[in-house]
């Protein structure tokens, strides 16, 4: 309370500054029923520990600049002034109990930090500017005047609000248990009253224009029948200013929203609990629909006031209470005395506030290279709030930085790798024969891995690099696995890409789309409704870039006549033992069994504990990797002729990935127990398989060696 109430008092005679000095009073007393609701009401229903919600200097930099508007422009009457203050609290609050609703707290906090860093830079240039002519005893148009001619200036005022000043910037350096301002405060109504003893003119209330003035409300009159008498004003509203109220309430819920949770992020750290957003934000909507109905000051979790209750030990909900109760008892014990708080040393207070808003550290981000562009954003937010209002400040810092995201998006690049076939292979594996004219035929084949966000800033890019290859390549495969989003234009140039490779004679090949995936864009669903590839009829589609690299292999050496046949094969045309004798694969053969399976049959699973070794006599067999979160993952694929499940045979361990029939499969399985019966009988072979066996597995790694090299890594 000894930090929120005198703010509050402060804040809310910027607000009622455009009045004139008879709204002084009124000013205040809006501040300190704001603290009352907020405090009362908050706490209990948002619930973060520590937290404290007052008055603060964001609320006051719009509303000020909304009663301005409504002053000048609309030309509004200054007594109807609170009600129009009231719709606009009102509003505010039922906006933050909808964003909190809608969960809006975990939206909220993506604002961009050179935005919120440059409205509140922009609301302390607002408010030091505001306070000055206060602090110098002179009209705002006198500014200028004052400083050539200083024996214009007020020096009583000006002494108090120097030594208020003076004090809450070297409080905090002497004096840890009492908070700069209320020590500030006091020193400043001192320094008034010292003052006072030899300026007569500084004793009475009459005429006085130095202090807050009386608060006139009558004897015994509650909070609530003062609310009453505003109420009775409301009929007399003028409905055409709603747009306006529409507008401010907006910008006044989204910026006392991010205040709260900004301090809500910087609790956390500091009492290492975690708050909810929501819950929180529901809270604040809550008290500020009651400051509304008291006609006070909206309000927000404000970090000086948290801070200071905090290192005072104030770690409970209930924290934020007691400040609504103290500033209550304040209302009505204390309130004859306010009158007599010179309006200097609350100016004092609030150029020392507004000074510690403005973010100074953001300068440096003006000579790096790197983050001009962010001071830019920073810089354009302040310069508009003093020209033209903070609801535009607000569009312009987003819009900016809108901007800014849609400019790094176009010079980062949305193609991961681009490869050739002869450099990037399927994991089937092939024969020598078949892995050499696959390398010879690979420039035939083009692969693009595609990644992030495909719309209207990043597709041209990608369409300027693909022109090249089109013409020249006859299978084109585009991959979407690591693609997050796309939009209406993307879809129109992946259209056109298509329908040029298929005019030129290729096939345009898609693999790996995107489904339904938590916290991405259902992809597949989009291209659908969108229609991109109806009209495309050599179009083919994978679920994986391994089985569209498959079948576009398959293709090619189908072309050249190198497809395999049907037949089933005979152990002594599997490829490890065709140099063989035959006497010695006769005697294996007996060791092994006969087994079949059908398409997605499971031949052995992760985590078996098996001793064989299996040779492909007819089909495919995937080998696919269980990953954590319960996908597949295709390692490689094996055809007729190869041979898999060695690792557990040579080892004894238990099996590291899935093995699942790719249509239907027939095998010869050998077992190490009877594999170790062959031997003991006949030596030989042992040296027959084992040889077999590293002449195959150097092939393969040879193979990966060259896919790797194609990767850089």
């Amino acid at each position: 309370m000894l930090v929120a109430l005198p703010a509050a008092i402060a804040f809310g005679l910027v607000i009622y500054a455009p009045l004139g000095a008879d709204y002084t009073s009124f000013g205040a007393l809006a501040g300190i029923l704001g603290t009352i609701a907020l405090g009362l009401v908050t706490p209990m229903i948002g619930g973060t520990a520590g937290l404290i919600t007052a008055p603060c200097a964001p609320a006051a930099a719009v509303l000020a600049a909304f009663v301005a508007n409504l002053v000048k422009t609309a030309g509004v009457a200054p007594e109807m002034i609170s009600v129009y203050l009231a719709v606009v609290i009102l509003f505010a609050g039922l906006l933050q109990t909808l964003f909190s609703v809608l969960g809006g707290g975990k939206f909220i906090k993506f604002i961009p930090y050179s935005v919120v860093t440059g409205y509140l830079s922009g609301v302390g240039v607002l408010i030091f500017l505001g306070q000055l002519p206060k602090l110098l005893g002179v009209p705002k148009d006198k500014i200028i005047s004052a400083i050539e001619n200083p024996s214009i200036l007020n020096f009583p005022g000006l002494t108090v609000g120097a030594t208020t000043m003076l004090t809450m910037f070297l409080a905090p350096r002497f004096v840890k248990k009492v908070p700069g301002a209320i020590l500030a405060l006091i020193i400043g109504m001192m320094t008034y009253g010292i003052l006072a003893i030899w300026l007569p003119s500084l004793r009475t209330l009459d005429s006085n224009s130095l202090v807050v003035g009386s608060i006139q409300i009558g004897e015994s009159v509650s909070i609530f029948t003062l609310a009453l008498h505003s109420f009775s004003k409301f009929p007399l509203m003028d409905l055409n200013h709603l747009p306006i109220l529409a507008s401010t309430a907006l910008t006044l819920a989204v910026l006392l929203s991010i205040d709260t949770l900004k301090t809500c992020v910087v609790l956390d750290v500091l009492t290492r609990s975690r708050h909810n957003s929501n819950r929180e934000l529901f809270g604040q909507g809550m008290g500020n629909l009651m400051a509304s109905i008291l006609f006070g000051m909206p309000g927000a979790g404000t970090s000086g006031a948290t801070l200071v209750n905090i290192n005072s030990g104030g770690k409970a909900p209930r924290a934020g209470f007691f400040v609504g109760i103290f500033a209550l008892m304040s209302f009505y014990v204390f309130l004859s005395y306010i009158a007599w708080v010179p309006v200097a040393a609350l100016a004092g207070i609030l150029i020392v506030i507004a000074f510690r808003m403005v973010d100074f550290k953001s300068l440096h981000l003006a000579t790096q290279r790197s983050t001009i562009f962010d001071f830019c954003v920073i810089l354009a937010v302040v310069i508009t709030a003093l020209v033209t209002n903070l609801i535009t400040a607000s569009g312009v810092g987003v819009g900016l930085s809108i901007l800014l995201f849609v400019r790094d998006q176009i010079h980062g690049t949305i193609i991961r790798r681009k490869s050739l076939g002869n450099t990037m292979f399927s994991k089937k594996q092939r024969s020598s024969d078949e892995f050499k004219l696959l390398h010879e035929k690979g420039e035939s084949t083009a692969i693009f891995e595609l990644q992030g966000s495909l719309f209207f800033g990043t597709t041209d890019q990608f369409y300027t690099e693909m022109r090249p290859i089109i013409s020249k390549a006859k299978y084109v495969i585009l991959d979407f696995d690591r693609v997050r989003s796309v939009d209406y234009t993307a879809c129109n140039i992946l259209k056109q890409i298509a329908t040029q490779i298929e005019e030129s004679g290729g096939v345009c090949i898609l693999s790996s789309i995107p489904g339904e995936k938590p916290g991405r864009q259902n992809v597949q669903r989009y291209f659908n409704e969108v229609g991109t590839f109806v009209a495309i009829k050599k179009k083919l589609e994978f679920a994986t870039l391994d089985e569209a690299l498959e079948s576009v292999e398959d293709a090619i050496l189908k072309e050249v006549g190198l497809s395999v046949e049907e037949k089933v094969l005979d152990l002594t045309e599997v490829k490890i033992f065709k140099s063989a004798d035959r006497d010695i694969v006769d005697e294996l053969k007996k060791a092994m069994r006969e087994t079949n399976y059908k398409n997605g049959d499971k031949i052995f699973c992760s985590g078996d504990h098996s001793d064989e070794i299996y040779f492909i006599r007819h089909g495919n067999v995937r080998i696919q990797l269980l990953l954590p979160d319960g996908g597949l993952h295709s390692l490689s694929t094996f055809k007729k002729g190869d041979f898999f499940g060695d690792m557990s045979f040579l080892d004894h361990a238990v099996r590291s990935a899935n093995a699942v029939a790719s249509g239907d499969v027939s095998l010869y399985v050998l077992s190490r127990a009877e594999f170790d019966k062959c031997v003991a009988r006949r030596k030989d072979i042992a040296a027959v398989l084992f040889e077999g066996l590293s002449k195959a597995i150097s092939h393969r790694l040879r193979q990966s060696n060259i896919e790797l090299r194609s990767l850089r890594l």
